[in-house]
């Protein structure tokens, strides 16, 4: 049966996805801070930042890579990555404030919970 919103409607949504997939790891996480904070970053400080293997670090940095998420250059032997782009940088950050949001409601709901007199989730028996 047809769909009206099937996702061969919404190839961006598939794109979307697939972009969250390459962000979905947090040693992949932790690479793109060290490089938010760092600018160009070397392998060999990421190998440091993070306590990854460099066979590991090198998969990961695959992904981002594949993804569009990172850029290198090779700088004689050493090789320097960073982040593609400022939005990248933009999307930790938005990422951050959404989960100190959340974390922020659910604070105030077991507050709200712990506030609560006993026995005040019960239903009077009948």
């Amino acid at each position: 049966m047809w769909r009206r919103n099937s996702v061969a409607e919404h190839p961006l949504s598939e794109i979307k996805a697939n972009l969250f997939k390459g962000l979905a790891h947090p040693a992949r996480i932790r690479v793109l801070e060290l490089l938010d904070e760092g600018g160009e970053v070397s392998v060999a400080d990421l190998i440091a930042g993070t306590g990854l293997e460099a066979s590991n670090l090198s998969q990961h940095l695959g992904v981002l890579r594949r993804y569009e998420l990172v850029e290198s250059d090779r700088q004689g032997a050493q090789v320097r990555y960073r982040l593609a782009s400022p939005l990248v940088a933009e999307l930790l950050r938005v990422s951050r404030e959404l989960l100190a949001e959340m974390l922020q409601t659910t604070r105030q709901r077991l507050e709200a919970t712990l506030q609560e007199p006993a026995g005040a989730d019960e239903r009077p028996a009948r």
